[in-house]
């Protein structure tokens, strides 16, 4: 089969696309055909040593997301049923970056009937992240305050819609061409996020403060963060690998206020599995649809991983076709 692949950890150009041999599935997994996959952030992570992670030996398939059919029934799934995964290529397992893969069953889930595989598969990542933010580790009920910094992208605009739908007021923080997108996801409020009194327009507009707070710019203002939680409010942070700010303590335990640390790598598979259920629930309804989406074949993955790792993407979402 073909496939792209690393035979070492480092840069892009160790990508190589070429014959591998098929995948033989194990017990407990699923073989499927790979109808189209993507490129993460996190998957150059993985490229490039920066997130350490058990690997399976060398040459190692790269890529996290998939969607495709079901090669051969097993493990509860019939051939030719539609399926998608998005923990790959990582903690020991192959990628998704190749014709065909051999999948855990328990982290594959079918895709919903209506939906398009080559756009659903751009939003799994994202989408999974941001129910995952917000819910597992953000500890977000039915209603309060959450405040999204930069929810014009991908992950950000997922986690407008998963807070507005559980009844949260949504604040966001966007980029001024973004601010209509975001209030169609369900945002009550949408700043600037370049406005130079940012922090003073957030806290008049939640004047009990903040309930779960969620930055997705990589930027982590701390102080700024602290000083808008409520009572009891979470801070998690999800992105800036090489991010680090100061924390103000005093003020965090005197609103007895807590701080996440959250990648979706070290997500549990039950965690993962109650994610892609209300990712697929979302993509039922009719949402979730990603707003730019590029499409390229498979052996382009090297170059992609390049405008990755050089912030070209701006928020579009690449999608890879074998």
């Amino acid at each position: 089969m073909r496939a792209a692949y690393i035979e070492e950890l480092g840069p892009p150009d160790l990508v190589r696309f070429g014959e591998l041999p098929p995948p033989e599935p194990g017990p407990g997994e699923v073989l499927v055909d790979v109808l189209a996959t993507t490129v993460n952030p996190v998957d150059a992570f993985v490229r490039s040593g920066l997130f350490r992670t058990p690997l399976p030996p060398f040459p190692l398939v790269l890529g996290r997301d998939l969607v495709g059919t079901v090669a051969a029934a097993g493990s509860g799934f019939s051939a030719g049923e539609t399926v998608w995964c998005n923990s790959l290529g990582h903690d020991g397992r192959q990628g998704a970056a190749a014709e065909r893969a051999a999948v855990p069953a328990d982290r594959l889930y079918r895709l919903p009937p209506g939906v398009r595989p080559e756009e659903a598969v751009a939003v799994f990542h994202p989408a999974a992240t941001a129910h995952l933010a917000l819910f597992t580790h953000g500890g977000l009920g039915t209603g309060g305050t959450v405040l999204v910094g930069g929810a014009g992208g991908n992950v950000g605009s997922a986690l407008v819609e998963f807070a507005a739908r559980a009844g949260a007021r949504v604040l966001a923080t966007a980029a001024p061409r973004d601010h209509a997108h975001v209030r169609s996801l369900g945002a009550a409020e949408v700043v600037d996020y370049h406005a130079p009194d940012l922090a003073a327009r957030l806290a008049a507009l939640a004047l009990e403060g903040v309930d779960v707070h969620v930055d997705t710019s990589g930027h982590n203002d701390l102080r700024t963060a602290v000083a808008l939680l409520a009572h009891r409010g979470r801070i998690v942070v999800m992105s800036g690998a090489r991010d680090e700010p100061t924390l103000p303590v005093g003020p965090l335990y005197m609103k007895d206020g807590s701080v996440r640390g959250f990648a979706i790598s070290h997500a549990t598979v039950a965690e993962l599995a109650d994610a892609a259920a209300a990712v697929n629930e979302l993509l039922a309804a009719g949402g979730l649809r990603p707003r730019a989406v590029e499409y390229h074949p498979l052996s382009a993955l090297a170059q992609q991983h390049r405008r990755v790792e050089a912030g070209e993407l701006h928020g579009t979402r690449v999608v890879l076709r074998p």
